[in-house]
């Protein structure tokens, strides 16, 4: 009886070990393809389901969409729903089913979690490693489309509506564009034949378009030697995210503080001062040796070639100047280690700068106008300040430490936006 059972389960390691091999050498399926028929048959580890197993080869005669998500990931919570609505929508005509190479612990951790409780009814497959192999991506959410075992297309989550899967499940010419996901590490659209030229070495790149790039996600990636940043990129943000975003590096080396109320836009029709909706991408790099010059050289190029003229300037505007009420020094740090904490609720900031602070006032949503230092103060401070809910609240905190709010008129660097 041992022997048998012994044989059975060194059978069994060998099938598990021959499999894992072969996943190991499965090469990622280019659209067209058939799914090989081991991948139809292996067993997925999943959650959320009566059955910890299932195989693709019970469903391969549907349309099958492979939704690969992470708990981390927002935008594939909040496609979920959608999801389910038209996996009940389409029936046994589809198959959605989500994928994650996360292990079955973090799964269920986080569907037992308040957050999750809302998608514990999404089947998801576990520690997925073959489905990554075969369909290598570098964010999500990413979906597969599986039609007849063959990799049909490759596309984002926005793509899986009921119009595109009423085109695929017809026959009819599909709507569907192929995402192929690229990496922020080199410039945007530049072709690998680039890297295929000897003695080619690239001094200025650019890059300005208007629309959506399906293979990116939205966000900004730098280009780096050590630590000289000597390019910046931009990928699907509305015009004055870009804008603002290269403002704010410009004012940070003048040790001055951007937010929305350094910016000006000065259109003379009204209808145009609503924000353009539409997503850009943009991309700018100099030689190493204009580094410090990238963000001016930036802002300059977006105002040549955008809609809207984008420059930074001096204008005379309301503010609030940050002053000193005595010659007692009641904010001098103690030396204690380095932190920082600023809420609404609460704020203690132990051995930091004075811009530190003026910067996170800056962002305090019931403050309207512009706030400056006029303190001169150069040491380092150690500060404390209960609620703040408005200015009057600031005031009463600052007061403390001989700081005051005025209001008062000065020329400021600010960011003005306006129609060409």
């Amino acid at each position: 009886m041992k022997n048998i059972f012994c044989r059975g389960f060194l059978s069994l390691a060998f099938t598990l070990v021959a499999a894992a091999t072969s996943f190991a050498q499965t090469k990622p399926l280019k659209i067209g393809e058939n799914l090989p028929e081991n991948v139809l048959s292996t067993p997925l580890q999943l959650v959320n389901h009566p059955q910890k197993t299932i195989t693709l080869n019970q469903d391969k005669d549907k349309l099958i969409l492979l939704d690969f998500w992470a708990t981390w990931c927002s935008s594939c919570l909040l496609n979920f729903p959608k999801m389910e609505e038209l996996q009940k929508q389409f029936g046994d005509k589809i198959k959605i089913l989500a994928v994650s190479n996360q292990d079955r612990l973090v799964l269920e951790k986080f569907f037992a979690s308040k957050n999750g409780q809302r998608y514990k009814s999404v089947v998801s497959v576990a520690g997925d490693k073959m489905f990554h192999q075969l369909f290598p991506h570098k964010g999500v959410p990413y979906i597969i489309w599986i039609k007849d075992g063959k990799l049909l297309n490759t596309t984002d989550g926005a793509q899986v509506t009921e119009k595109t899967i009423k085109e695929v499940l017809g026959g009819e010419n599909s709507s569907l564009q192929t995402v192929v996901q690229m990496s922020r590490e080199r410039p945007l659209m530049l072709s690998e034949n680039f890297d295929n030229e000897k003695d080619l070495t690239m001094i200025n790149y650019s890059l300005f378009a208007k629309g959506r790039i399906r293979g990116m996600g939205f966000g900004s990636g730098f280009h780096r030697s050590g630590q000289i940043v000597y390019g910046r990129q931009f990928t699907n943000f509305s015009f004055w995210e870009i804008a603002s975003a290269i403002a704010n590096e410009i004012f940070q080396k003048k040790n001055q503080s951007f937010n929305e109320k350094r910016r000006i836009i000065e259109f003379k029709n009204p209808e145009r001062r609503v924000e353009d909706k539409s997503l850009y991408n943009y991309e700018y790099i100099v030689p190493q040796s204009k580094a410090d010059s990238l963000y001016p050289l930036m802002l300059e190029n977006l105002s040549r070639f955008a809609d809207y003229k984008t420059i930074i300037e001096k204008r005379k505007v309301k503010c609030l100047v940050l002053k000193r009420t005595s010659t007692v020094d009641k904010l001098k740090t103690k030396g204690s280690e380095m932190s920082f904490l600023f809420s609404l609720s609460k704020t203690n900031l132990q051995n930091t700068s004075l811009y530190a602070l003026v910067n996170s006032l800056n962002a305090v949503p019931t403050i309207s106008l512009p706030i400056v230092d006029e303190t001169g103060y150069p040491n380092n401070i150690d500060l404390t300040m209960g609620a703040i809910s408005d200015l009057n609240s600031i005031r009463k905190e600052l007061l403390r430490y001989d700081l005051e709010l005025v209001e008062a008129e000065r020329e400021l660097d600010m960011l003005v936006i306006s129609e060409k």
